[in-house]
């Protein structure tokens, strides 16, 4: 018979003659769900104190064992909920941008921890055929050229003149895109803009762009699909709640970018 102790220390009687030795309960409770502690084993008391005493400590290791229980389910409890609240700040923050802080330069660690989220995410068959160029500011005169930004906005030229950004990733492909390819460039764009986000950048998703002209000055092997501009933001993006029925177009007013988002119950199928 095990019972639970408290910071190691022996529970004490009158007679403090009869021996405990430690041991512990792990695998007993794995299988409750709760955490490995510290526990003594009886041996050795006598006959005529056994029932008294082991009634006590039955009654102990019962009520410790229940307040354990109860407080490994609220942490647990807790850490989903930071886990969620987290998540919804990242995807908040991860918003277009389409304005950079010209003074800040992208580092090639920083594009390459960006990447490194393709080696841990999904992947539709497993076929992992996606390939990422990095593109630091020293090549960024390759690409601006040949990307265009904000199509909703083609009035005001955007990026503006000295906000352009100056770091990018291509994402490749080594077979022809299909159906499949699709559904990993979706979720690779997505994972390496939260982990820009989480590390303080910012990023867009460009689809307008040349490329044949893009593929010939970066010496791409495969088929661009994608390109992520990656820097630290200036903007100040807003979301706005929006109708199912409602423009979903993006607009700026005052220098502030809006950004309409339709609410979670026209969202769902009824």
């Amino acid at each position: 018979m095990f019972v639970f102790q408290k910071n190691s220390a022996t529970f004490a009687d009158a007679n403090r003659e009869h021996l405990f030795c430690f041991g512990t309960l792990d695998e007993w409770l794995s299988q409750r769900s709760a955490k490995p502690c510290t526990a003594v084993r009886i041996r050795q008391v006598p006959q005529s104190l056994r029932s008294r005493r082991l009634f006590l400590l039955m009654t102990m290791a019962d009520n410790y064992l229940e307040k354990r229980q109860e407080a490994y389910k609220e942490q647990s409890s807790k850490s989903i909920r930071r886990t969620h609240n987290k998540l919804v700040q990242l995807l908040r923050k991860n918003r277009s941008c389409r304005g950079y802080d010209s003074s800040f330069k992208v580092r090639a660690d920083q594009l390459k921890q960006i990447i490194a989220v393709n080696s841990l995410i999904p992947s539709a068959r497993n076929q992992q055929v996606l390939r990422f160029r990095p593109v630091l500011s020293d090549e960024a005169s390759k690409v601006l050229p040949y990307i265009r930004m904000g199509s909703a906005l083609s009035e005001l030229n955007l990026p503006f003149k000295g906000t352009e950004p100056n770091a990018f990733i291509v994402i490749c492909s080594t077979v022809p895109e299909t159906r499949t390819v699709s559904i990993d460039l979706g979720i690779s764009a997505q994972s390496m803009l939260l982990q820009a986000v989480e590390m303080g950048l910012n990023g867009l998703c460009i689809g307008a762009f040349d490329k044949e002209a893009l593929t010939s000055e970066l010496g791409l092997s495969y088929e661009p699909l994608l390109l992520l501009a990656i820097g630290r933001s200036i903007e100040n993006v807003v979301l706005k709640e929006i109708e199912e029925s409602d423009n979903h177009s993006y607009y700026r007013v005052d220098g502030i970018h809006y950004v309409p988002k339709v609410r979670l119950d026209d969202l769902l199928i009824k």
